[in-house]
């Protein structure tokens, strides 16, 4: 009886390892709460569509566009943006605001297409 209760105990956590290792999401293993805070700076660019963007902010999103670009989107649409008071439609043209070049223009994000 002990026996099948290691096992059990075993086996749930080789479980729990492998779906964390292969769990990585949009973000790959930075979780999304960490990558919208790391985007904080741009929270007044992403409620005010003729704000100024911070300069801190584009190398923030153009730093996140070079190395995951669906990172960018799935904070974008996550509920920690919805309750920050993120508009999407405007969040989605911060790039473009930012003059980034590599920005993945005609790209679709949720309902939204990256300018």
């Amino acid at each position: 009886m002990k026996c099948y209760k290691f096992l059990a105990v075993a086996l749930m956590s080789l479980l729990m390892t492998l779906a964390s290792t292969e769990a990585a999401g949009e973000c790959g293993r930075m979780p999304i709460g960490q990558a919208a805070a790391s985007l904080s700076p741009c929270l007044p660019a992403t409620k005010n569509p003729r704000g100024k963007v911070p300069p801190v902010c584009c190398a923030k999103i153009g730093a996140l566009i070079r190395t995951n670009p669906r990172c960018l989107c799935a904070v974008m649409l996550s509920p920690l943006a919805k309750q920050a008071g993120i508009n999407p439609g405007i969040a989605i043209a911060v790039p473009k605001r930012c003059n980034i070049r590599n920005r993945p223009a005609g790209k679709r994000c949720g309902r939204y297409i990256v300018p």
